[in-house]
């Protein structure tokens, strides 16, 4: 029996942007057709990146990559007919009607007719938007746009389908609400999903499998669970009420039995523990003995935060942190690079 072709391979993508930014370090993706496949990791990591250059919106500087049995580089045209993209940004036309915005995407992929109008109407009441198919986008609420946009990036019935970090902005219950939709396409449909985000929580609820990416590379790949099963017991997170020497408190706690994985970072202490409950009055008294005076601690099961601290060395907030201080030079020069990129290769938006 042959083996399934991958719907989106990459290997070793390469990409920098003036000003010696390193976007990607060596990406290597592998995503198995009809699954939905997540790219964790914070705001500046490479996902979106990542996207650009699988959906041919970038060329990376070395590397490789086919989508839906294509290589981006040698057949963009391919690509981007076998693939839907829904990007950060809302790409409808504010002024034109959700229904119209829908017909002119399937036109741009040579619909038309009778079978066009029933495509628009069965993905209108697919996004409850039956009843707003006649207003302007413009007047559209947030949920509404996103669900737009993700109907009309299945216009053209797309073999992969790109999310790129889908609920940003939304409130909980459009969430909650996309969140659903994308269940059903993957489960009702088989389509192969490629979804970017920074939510912990939505890569846990949505992905079959993951990529985490830290500083342009996967540090990690795996489903949720096996993920989590692979941290043994317990979480335990302390928070010291001055900052303790990194060693000291180190080597004060890595010997305890039943402890592992040792973490200090200034104020705060996280270790892995057998038992969560039975592990944190000895990990008191190792503090105290040390010189160090807990102001808290927490225990909870293992979840994709851990591994994130576990596989990058640090708290997923500590890394949307630090790519906040980078987030306002990066995106101009980046846009600008991928923009001429595209039309020395004849490409377009």
């Amino acid at each position: 029996m042959s083996t399934p072709v991958p719907a989106v391979e990459a290997r070793q993508l390469i990409k920098t942007y003036p000003g010696d930014v390193t976007a990607l370090r060596g990406m290597d993706l592998t995503v198995e057709t009809g699954t939905v496949f997540g790219l964790l990791g914070p705001n500046g990591a490479g996902k979106s990146t990542t996207v650009k250059i699988l959906t041919t919106l970038a060329r990376p500087d070395s590397g490789s990559a086919v989508v839906a049995g294509h290589d981006v580089l040698r057949h963009p045209d391919r690509v981007r007919r076998s693939i839907g993209v829904v990007a950060q940004k809302s790409g409808a036309d504010p002024v034109a009607t959700g229904r119209e915005n829908l017909l002119l995407q399937g036109r741009l992929y040579g619909l038309g007719g009778a079978a066009l109008g029933r495509r628009v109407d069965e993905l209108l009441g697919r996004f409850d938007l039956t009843g707003a198919a006649k207003r302007q986008v413009r007047g559209y609420s947030g949920g509404m746009q996103r669900r737009l946009d993700v109907a009309l990036g299945l216009v053209h019935r797309p073999e992969v389908l790109f999310l790129d970090e889908p609920t940003t902005g939304l409130d909980p219950e459009s969430r909650t609400a996309m969140w659903e939709e994308i269940s059903r396409l993957a489960g009702d449909d088989g389509l192969t999903i490629v979804l970017t985000t920074h939510y912990l929580e939505e890569a846990d609820r949505l992905a079959e499998r993951i990529a985490i990416v830290d500083r342009g590379r996967v540090v990690v790949e795996g489903t949720p669970e096996g993920l989590k099963g692979e941290l043994r017991g317990d979480a335990v997170h302390l928070e010291l009420r001055t900052e303790g020497d990194r060693t000291q408190l180190t080597g004060a706690l890595a010997p305890l039995p039943g402890i592992h994985e040792v973490l200090v970072d200034g104020r705060r202490v996280s270790v892995r523990a057998d038992d969560g409950a039975a592990a944190v009055p000895v990990l008191l008294g190792a503090l105290e003995r040390a010189g160090a005076a807990v102001a808290a601690a927490t225990v909870a099961r293992p979840s994709l935060d851990d591994v994130y601290l576990r596989y990058a060395g640090r708290r997923f907030a500590e890394a949307e942190s630090e790519a906040e201080s980078q987030a306002e030079s990066v995106p101009m020069a980046a846009d600008t690079q991928d923009e001429a990129a595209l039309a020395a290769s004849g490409g377009t938006r």
